[in-house]
């Protein structure tokens, strides 16, 4: 069949009627200069186009700025708009019915004044003027709002801390919209019971076939925010069997993130492979997998991560992350704050930029500008247990020993007693002489819940290590091992080997250690000190290769983060965001 041909515009069309219908089409770059001429033209001569002409050739040109992001420019425009629609309304009011219907067209294809508060809203979140976004969202009346504002009026509440005016929000997206899904997240992090939110959504569920699992996913995620990590993993792995939603992307990254939210660094890098493997584009919860990898040492694989995920968007904070987890762990620091304070640039919600962010300041010295950093953190998520371990991190660099102790049973008391909690506030007690029997007591605990949690085998082989059980200690990291490996478990087993003369398998331990994370510092110091030992005749001359590497390494270390010149241009990006 032939094409039709496209539609000419008729004649008798108005020079406003013409720039409608190219905004219409997407010509936004026409629109702008046509619209920006007429303008000054009506600006020269106001009596040559109408109030109501003006209005539209205004909200045209806004549009068309709002689409370059020149966004203060277009709410400028927007907010002449609006008070050009004012005079308009004013007239029209004043002005008797002439009984002329050519008018009646004209007022139909205004632009909604509506659209235009929330348009100038979305240059104000771009801007970072999430109040004046409020206020102008806030101006219109309840009735008049569509979803898209009350969605956008619930995110802006919940970012204040305004949680009743954000859950009245969502609930009215919800009534309008019962699939609304990302309403439902928002109710359920704002502690909304999920029997109350289900109940919101259970016509359109019994309504609709094949909707049956929703009620369940709104369970699952129901635990996801109370921090029931357990249960949420299980009703997520329930959901995920069932043949009609298995291999979805979405569900696959929620339990990598919440294997790793259960300390479960295995299964959580296993999920995020297969959810990457399914959409190769996917940048939700790349950084969290970014991380995993640097904190396994395999640098290579998160610079090539970092690289792939540029090529995909740079306007995400995922990217900027994981290059800033791959510069923290090469110990780059001055270029991984940047890098994190980039992230935060670009999403002020971003709990891994944070958190990369914080670390970064802590270890350059500057603890209370971190402290800053997680606790913003632990506003954003409450319920993961990694802000709160970076936050009792800087209390002990900074010898605030109570306020970490306060911090860690608060911790203990909010998430409840697992083998998670049960470690961190162990690791404060063994900083404490008084409670090392504490100590003791609770990482007993927690191995029993979980024999193989790396972290609480880790501090129960630093108190065995303090009270000279060499013995008990190997056969601790002996079983933690059956079932994983793991670079700092094999390198403090080849450190109890060494301290009862085992030198062959400790160093046996040591490569194994290196084979696992070729940047160990700690397992090489460990394997040169064995063999400097071993051959006591070459000590002279190891102890001059040793002075040398030295003063090399520290050399390369100063000089990596001598880069602290290069970046001190980028202060800009240091402060809070």
């Amino acid at each position: 069949l032939p094409l039709s041909p496209p539609a000419v515009p008729a004649a008798g069309m108005s020079v406003v009627e013409h720039v409608r219908e190219m905004a219409a089409a997407g010509l936004h770059s026409n629109v702008r200069l046509l619209s920006g001429l007429l303008l000054t033209m009506s600006g020269n001569n106001p009596e040559l186009f109408s109030p109501s002409q003006k209005y539209q050739l205004l909200v045209y040109h806004a549009d068309s700025l709002f689409h370059d992001k020149e966004y203060r420019n277009a709410v400028s425009k927007y907010t002449m708009a609006l008070q050009q629609k004012k005079a308009l309304s004013k007239t029209s009011k004043v002005r008797p019915s002439t009984g002329n219907t050519a008018s009646a067209p004209q007022s139909q294809c205004l632009p909604s004044e509506i659209e235009v508060k929330y348009k100038m809203a979305e240059c104000y979140t771009m801007l970072k003027q999430d109040k004046d976004a409020i206020a102008i969202l806030d101006g219109i009346p309840s009735r008049q709002r569509t979803p898209k504002i009350n969605m956008m009026l619930a995110n802006l509440y919940k970012k204040a801390g305004q949680e009743r005016s954000s859950v009245t929000s969502y609930k009215e997206v919800l009534r309008q919209c019962p699939l609304a899904l990302d309403a439902i997240l928002g109710l359920l992090s704002l502690s909304v019971k999920g029997a109350e939110v289900a109940s919101m959504t259970i016509n359109v569920i019994q309504s609709i076939p094949n909707l049956d699992w929703l009620s369940v996913w709104i369970k699952a995620y129901a635990f996801v925010h109370t921090g029931d990590n357990t249960r949420a993993i299980n009703t997520i792995c329930s959901l995920e069997k069932k043949s009609l939603l298995r291999d979805n992307v979405d569900l696959l990254g929620s339990l990598a993130d919440l294997y790793f939210r259960a300390g479960d660094n295995k299964n959580s890098i296993l999920k995020f492979e297969q959810a990457q493997m399914l959409d190769p584009y996917l940048i939700k919860g790349m950084d969290v997998y970014g991380y995993l990898l640097a904190r396994e040492g395999r640098l290579e694989d998160v610079e090539n991560l970092g690289c792939r995920l540029f090529n995909i968007s740079d306007q995400h904070a995922e990217p900027w992350v994981v290059s800033g987890c791959h510069s923290f762990y090469s110990k780059r620091y001055s270029r991984a704050l940047y890098l994190g304070a980039k992230a935060i640039q670009l999403n002020s919600n971003s709990v891994q930029a944070l958190l990369l962010k914080g670390a970064a300041l802590r270890n350059m010295g500057r603890v209370q500008e971190a402290i800053i950093h997680f606790r913003e953190a632990i506003r954003l998520a409450p319920c993961r247990l990694d802000c709160y371990e970076g936050l009792i991190e800087c209390y002990l660099a900074s010898n605030s020993i109570r306020e970490a102790m306060v911090m860690a049973n608060n911790v203990y008391k909010t998430l409840g007693a697992n083998a998670q909690t049960l470690t961190l506030l162990a690791t404060v007690c063994l900083e404490d002489p008084v409670t090392q029997e504490k100590a003791k007591t609770l990482l007993d605990k927690a191995l029993t819940q979980r024999p193989d949690y790396i972290k609480a085998v880790v501090k129960k082989a630093e108190l065995l290590s303090r009270e000279q059980k060499y013995e008990d200690g190997i056969a601790l990291l002996r079983n933690a091992l059956a079932n994983q490996s793991d670079c700092v478990l094999h390198r403090i087993l080849g450190d109890f080997l060494v301290a009862v003369n085992e030198y062959q398998e400790a160093m046996d331990q040591y490569s194994i250690a290196l084979s696992l994370d070729p940047n160990d510092q700690k397992s090489l110091e460990g394997m040169q000190k064995m063999e400097k030992e071993e051959s006591p005749t070459d000590a002279t001359q190891e102890e001059d290769v040793d002075d040398m590497e030295g003063s090399g390494e520290e050399g390369d270390l100063e000089g990596s983060d001598s880069e602290a010149a290069q970046w001190a241009d980028q202060e800009q990006w240091f402060g809070m965001q």
